[in-house]
């Protein structure tokens, strides 16, 4: 097929992929922003556990009636508290009891989807339909993202201090407890809203990637923030544009951009390190 400019805007002529953009701008700002407080301390495993603690509640939300996002977001929740608990009351380590948790919380979600037949499709909870969002979706999702945008750009300074050294943001007066729970919503909330977008499996590519890659790149937070942003929403234009002439789901797509992305970010550093260090041993 002949690559000319009516060849490269033909994604854009399809409603369903002018969806599909739209929603992967959405949910970059959210996903990208709460990624740089996920490096930071280290809590990578922490946004798995929670995408995949989400399912029983999402099914069990379809059993009574009630809203996907409300049984999303209770469950992720339920898993963040749950995790927290364990941790302080027993002699195992906080990334062990996450694991146990989220494979159980995951395994669960599993046996009520099988027994129950709730009729979701289940391989668009796990890993996303960006070609069957909606204008509700869209609604829903840029909703959520405000919410948490608005707030980590508010707060972000007192999130930041708790990332580095808890004991001292309990002295500056910062209630830990507050900020450590809030965290953990918004990390549901962002999940919540990706679920269209990525699905539950994926959605860790999304808390993660965009972080690391930019904490490759700079180093001062503030720009490690809004470097997350545009390479995650870099990523996600790329990958929904290229999955359209690739013939492939637009989700996975996006995950190998991220990842190119990281790898690219990776070599430069190391590159730059080598330089450094070279310079360094000259006499």
């Amino acid at each position: 097929m002949e690559f000319d400019l009516a060849t490269a805007l033909m994604p854009f002529r399809f409603g369903f992929m002018q969806n599909a953009f739209a929603i992967s701008i959405i949910v970059s700002v959210p996903t990208a922003l709460l990624s740089c407080f996920l490096v930071l301390k280290g809590w990578a495993l922490m946004g798995d556990a929670i995408s995949h603690a989400t399912l029983p509640g999402i099914v069990l939300a379809y059993l009574i009636g009630a809203p996907l996002i409300l049984g999303a977001f209770a469950a992720g929740m339920l898993t963040a508290v749950a995790t927290g608990f364990l941790a302080s009351n027993s002699r195992v380590k906080q990334d062990t009891v996450m694991g146990v948790v989220f494979s159980g919380m995951f395994g669960l979600g599993i046996v009520l989807f099988v027994a129950f037949d709730p009729g979701l499709h289940l391989d668009h909870i796990l890993f996303g339909n960006m070609l069957g969002v909606g204008p509700g979706d869209l609604w829903q999702a840029g909703a959520i993202s405000a919410l948490v945008g608005g707030l980590v750009v508010l707060k972000w300074k007192d999130w930041l201090l708790h990332s580095f050294d808890p004991a001292q943001a309990r002295v500056s007066g910062l209630r830990v407890s507050a900020l450590h729970y809030g965290l953990m919503a918004l990390i549901s909330l962002a999940i919540v809203a990706t679920l269209n977008a990525a699905g539950l499996i994926l959605a860790i590519a999304l808390l993660i990637a965009p972080g690391a890659t930019a904490f490759l790149l700079v180093r001062r937070f503030a720009s490690m923030l809004w470097v997350a942003v545009v390479l995650c929403m870099a990523a996600m234009l790329m990958g929904t544009y290229a999955s359209f002439f690739l013939n492939s789901a637009p989700a996975p797509t996006i995950v190998l951009v991220q990842t190119a992305l990281f790898l690219i970010a990776l070599t430069r550093r190391q590159i730059l390190t080598r330089r450094a260090s070279l310079r360094t041993a000259q006499p």
